[in-house]
């Protein structure tokens, strides 16, 4: 019999055993960069002519791996040997492809100093942020996979005098899975094994920032005994490998993690029925958030300016959750504004693979790196910037907190999603203000209040337009089934990836009836 789930716990590096196992693993991991990881099509491994490197943020010139490099005609086989296994893959018995899951989870579990010590090099992680990940990872494949015991096998109806009648979830097709460079295993595990263990076949194509931890996790994947022509792994450019993807006459869903623009166009793309298709497409799409603190005057402001720096700056701000706009009410604006600064400037900023001393590394690439700079140039013609700049190292994409005060509700900075470490500071009259502000976006992913107000407390269950919403706690760290996590509006299809609602929208339900 199975243990109950309950999520991965975290450990504590400034404790000596912590501290030694991740150092040695980062030293493991230096000694592996620059290896070449093929592609995976119909059960084979495959090389290409074509290949791209995978850097180091931190440093650039750090290759962290070679990846061979699919295209579109490779996109059509892999597509073509994904449905060629999808009938008996499907007829695999549900309790099972479950264990290949809880296997999975275990051999992470053994290896989590190692999958984090990837995520430093390649994603620039600090060692937390990192063995988060992992650990989210590991909950996700412990959880999908008791969830498939759960409801695999038929579903209870209302009997019927004279016939036996059921319902079974049966898996829908191939799927393509595209997941996101920032939670580069914990979002791709959970995307490509819920579509596995729900009987569907994959085709992953990972984030080409973050393809390295995604052959990992292929290598856990088929160490755990997944049959290998059930997982297509396809490294390659979104424009040419993910367009024939998702405009597959054969693919039956897609499920994607990243930006409300490509999140948009495979949303519109998956619309259109391809000669031969005799399906509409099912999308499970989880885009971006513009998502914000509200505090109160009511509110703790010391805890409320830790959850902010914490929210705001936790792996430079690369979260769709992370909060990028502090709404505070007006007479305790002043305060919290400061203790915020106050906070942020005690981050320290380096190169991740080298310490555990530093809580922020790099953001992902130059072209983030330019993005973000824009955005603070923007916002300091907006508002007023009272925190930017500082001490960083000479070499790699790293981007110092940036805090911009006296932000008006519709500014730029306050609408558009940045991605990176820069918070807007917005000053509210009142609570009805605040909660006002807070809805003024075309997202709603997640949200957090900190008051000691019940009644406003009641009114946030209510009215505060998200996803996740937090009251007085910081609005990042979504746990799986403690918080099922998804947004509204633009944010996506509020998927709660991590939820008991999750599973069934890789199925479809199939009634059937015998008399007698």
């Amino acid at each position: 019999m199975l243990t109950t789930f309950s999520p991965e716990p975290y450990v504590d590096f400034t404790q000596d055993e912590p501290r030694r196992k991740m150092l040695a693993a980062l030293k493991q991991v230096e000694g592996e960069l620059g290896r070449s990881y093929p592609l995976w099509v119909a059960g084979e491994a495959m090389s290409t002519s074509e290949t791209f490197k995978s850097t180091s943020p931190a440093d650039p010139d750090r290759v962290v791996g070679v990846m061979a490099k699919a295209n579109a005609d490779l996109a059509d086989r892999a597509v073509q040997s994904a449905f060629d296994a999808f009938g008996e893959w499907s007829r695999f018995d549900a309790d099972s492809r479950a264990r290949i899951l809880i296997k999975g989870a275990a051999i992470m579990r053994r290896r989590v100093y190692e999958l984090t010590a990837w995520q430093c090099f390649e994603e620039s992680k600090s060692w937390l942020e990192g063995y988060a990940d992992v650990c989210e990872a590991i909950d996700f494949l412990d959880f999908y996979g008791r969830e498939m015991m759960r409801i695999g096998g038929a579903r209870p109806v209302t009997p019927f005098a004279g016939e036996e009648n059921e319902v079974r979830y049966v898996p829908l097709g191939v799927g393509v899975v595209i997941p996101p460079w920032n939670f580069p295993l914990a979002i791709c595990a959970g995307m490509t094994t819920a579509a596995l263990v729900t009987g569907n076949t994959v085709v992953l194509k990972p984030a080409s920032t973050a393809p390295v931890v995604a052959a990992k996790f292929v290598e856990i994947l088929h160490d755990a005994g997944l049959p290998k022509q059930v997982l297509n792994f396809l490294p390659g450019p979104g424009g040419t490998v993910g367009d024939a993807l998702v405009c597959h006459a054969k693919t039956r869903f897609i499920c994607f993690t990243g930006s409300r623009e490509v999140g948009v166009g495979i949303f519109a793309k998956a619309a259109e029925v391809q000669k031969g298709q005799i399906w509409l497409k099912r999308t499970v799409l989880e885009m971006g958030g513009k998502d914000c603190i509200v505090v109160d005057e009511t509110a703790d402001v010391a805890a409320a300016a830790a959850g902010a720096v914490a929210a705001a700056f936790g792996f430079q701000g690369q979260k769709c959750s992370a909060c990028s706009r502090l709404i505070a009410h007006a007479d305790v604006y002043d305060e919290l504004l400061d203790r915020v600064i106050a906070g942020a400037r005690e981050l320290t900023i380096g190169d991740t693979t080298s310490s555990e001393d530093f809580r922020m590394g790099a953001v992902i690439d130059q072209s983030a790196y330019d993005k973000i700079n824009d955005y603070i140039k923007i916002g300091g013609q907006e508002g007023r910037t009272v925190l930017s700049g500082g001490n960083v190292p000479p070499k790699g994409y790293f981007v110092p907190p940036t805090i911009i005060a006296d932000i008006k509700p519709n500014d730029r900075i306050a609408q558009e999603e940045i991605f990176g470490p820069v918070l807007a500071v917005i000053k509210a009259k009142d609570f009805d203000d605040g909660l006002r502000i807070a809805n003024g976006t075309e997202y709603g992913l997640t949200g957090a209040l900190f008051s000691r107000d019940r009644a406003r407390l009641d009114r946030a269950r209510h009215e505060f337009h998200v996803g996740n919403l937090y009251l007085n706690r910081k609005c990042t760290g979504a746990l799986v089934d403690v918080q099922p996590f998804g947004g509204f509006n633009m944010s996506g299809t509020d998927s709660k990836a991590g939820g008991r609602d999750y599973l069934p929208l890789f199925l479809q339900a199939k009634s059937i009836t015998e008399c007698w």
